[in-house]
């Protein structure tokens, strides 16, 4: 049977170049180490070896259009000790698929424990767990099981660490499961409304536009497999700088974030305003930990000092990390003033602005903007301010409870009953 067919001698070669050492502060891991990467096809009827020009492991995937779940897939598995510089053969034909290590995205079967990683079977409904809900692809099917090997090679420790298993769980969710997302057609938002705007700027996208066009006369299995090799390493190396970004910058945030979440107390008595005592990104660290640690109450504002110019910032924290509304956003009447204007309007000095959204507001002092966000705490907004359009049904029926409470007084001939209902009671 295996006489039938032979490897493709045309393969592509590609030798990896070494990442800048200024990318990456930890020394070079193995998990990152350049591999020779060859990708080639199958061509059937011919004769020939059956082992291909590599002499290694074999990784098999299908030819035709790729996705970026494979491309992903595929150099993922290749960081792993157990497939490390495995050849990648893209072929459907299910008898050579038999004889490969190990196959991803194509052949019916989702196997680990033979390393059979496909998603589009029947029946087929895995997710990756730990709170997550998104059908896997085949980048996450690989994930799934090698994700804390890569990780914990990066960083050089054992996959027991307890940040290796942090941060899987953090590069699932801000990178991973999107991928896992678009090749399995999940909206990202339960609405069937049109989108406002297009985004093709994604990594899904761009990987489907490597594809070859339709309009070039060379449609050829090697300009695709040439196409495919430039895919996986676009795929990986976005991959990589994720993890990069997560081992130096994610990682040690969080632990400050979770230092400055936890002494609000210190900071003002409502226990709503957080000051970080050197800025670093901590929206979606704020929102983590205010449900893992069950805080009350949410925080409403957060002070930083701009490095560049030395003031200092309040930010509003908004209702989720990726809603651009706000908790609570700075008073309305401060909006869109600046400088002395501002100050005097608001009686607290060396005030600078107050984004016309509310969302950010500026001082030149700590002390300033602490008392920027003590007075927006303790001020008082108008329900009507807070939900005016939810205010008007509101007050429509209060006006109609009076009245009738009015015309039913006089039909009974009682005593004119007291009508002191307002409005804060109907809204109530």
């Amino acid at each position: 049977m295996l006489a039938a067919w032979r490897l493709s001698q045309r393969a592509v070669t590609f030798i990896p170049r070494v990442r800048s050492q200024t990318l990456n502060p930890l020394p070079m891991a193995a998990a990152a180490s350049p591999k020779r990467l060859r990708v080639y096809s199958s061509v059937s009827g011919d004769g020939g070896s059956a082992n291909g020009a590599g002499g290694g492991k074999r990784v098999g995937t299908h030819n035709g259009s790729f996705h970026c779940d494979e491309a992903l897939g595929c150099y993922l598995i290749r960081l792993t000790s157990q497939f490390a510089g495995a050849d990648v053969v893209r072929t459907r034909d299910p008898q050579i698929l038999d004889t490969l290590d190990a196959v991803l995205d194509v052949g019916g079967v989702y196997d680990p424990s033979r390393h059979r990683y496909d998603h589009h079977q029947k029946g087929f409904n895995e997710v990756f767990g730990h709170g997550f809900n998104t059908k896997l692809s085949s980048a996450g099917l690989v994930y799934k099981h090698f994700g804390k090997e890569i990780i914990a090679k990066e960083l050089e420790v054992s996959e027991e660490h307890e940040d290796v298993h942090r941060l899987y769980l953090a590069i699932y969710k801000s990178f991973v499961e999107a991928l896992d997302a678009v090749d399995n057609g999940i909206n990202q938002y339960d609405t069937d409304q049109p989108p406002k705007y297009v985004n093709n700027t994604h990594l899904s996208s761009r990987v489907g536009r490597l594809n070859p066009d339709w309009t070039d006369p060379d449609q050829s299995p090697e300009k695709e497999n040439a196409a495919f090799q430039q895919a996986m390493m676009l795929a990986g190396s976005e991959f990589m700088e994720s993890v990069r970004f997560h081992v130096k910058s994610w990682l040690p945030a969080r632990s400050i974030v979770l230092e400055c979440l936890l002494s609000r107390g210190k900071v003002d008595p409502s226990e709503e305003i957080m000051v970080l005592d050197r800025f670093c990104p901590w929206k979606l660290h704020l929102f983590e930990l205010e449900e893992e640690l069950k805080i009350d109450p949410l925080t409403k504002y957060v002070l930083y000092q701009d490095e560049r110019s030395k003031s200092w910032r309040v930010q509003a924290v908004g209702v989720a990390p990726d809603r651009f509304e706000s908790r609570k956003p700075l008073p309305e009447k401060w909006r869109g003033l600046r400088d002395d204007e501002l100050s005097n309007d608001i009686g607290i000095p060396g005030c600078v602005f107050v984004h016309m959204s509310g969302f950010i507001g500026g001082n030149k002092t700590y002390e300033g903007a602490l008392e920027m966000a003590r007075a927006a705490i303790n001020l008082q907004v108008s329900k009507e301010e807070q939900d005016p359009i939810g205010y008007l049904p509101l007050l429509v029926l209060a006006t109609l409870r009076r009245t009738v409470l009015a015309i039913a007084a006089h039909m009974l001939s009682r005593p004119q009953v007291p009508l002191d209902l307002t409005l804060s009671e109907a809204y109530v």
